[in-house]
């Protein structure tokens, strides 16, 4: 069962948006409080955008068809399956990264200082 969600996981690297693009340059290489960053990720059954297991902290960066009911119901699922793992799950929404990409900054370090 691992190795599907690690093929999936590293299609899913090969094809990121211009979102996780711009995120992964600032979080990648320890570019960021010297923490380690993974990109699409498998935690259990799921596959989170960005984690840092030092912090145990995931980052969700989500587009507009996370604003649908369900979706929304599915990422809180997803968010309390990752809370019992001992994870903080912060989400970010693509326009917020765009528009305040010092803010978001901001909050992922307040989230692992």
């Amino acid at each position: 069962m691992r190795n599907k969600f690690v093929t999936i996981a590293r299609k899913l690297r090969k094809r990121q948006t211009p979102h996780e693009i711009k995120l992964w340059y600032l979080l990648r290489g320890k570019n960021f409080q010297d923490l380690k960053f993974r990109r699409q990720y498998p935690i259990g059954k799921y596959i989170v955008d960005f984690c840092c297991f030092e912090k145990k902290l995931v980052i969700e960066l989500d587009g507009g068809g996370h604003n649908t009911d369900n979706q929304i119901q599915k990422d809180q699922l997803r968010d309390k399956y990752l809370e019992n793992q001992g994870f903080r799950i912060l989400r970010i929404w693509n326009n917020e990264l765009d528009e305040n990409l010092d803010g978001v900054l901001d909050k992922i370090y307040d989230l692992t200082k």
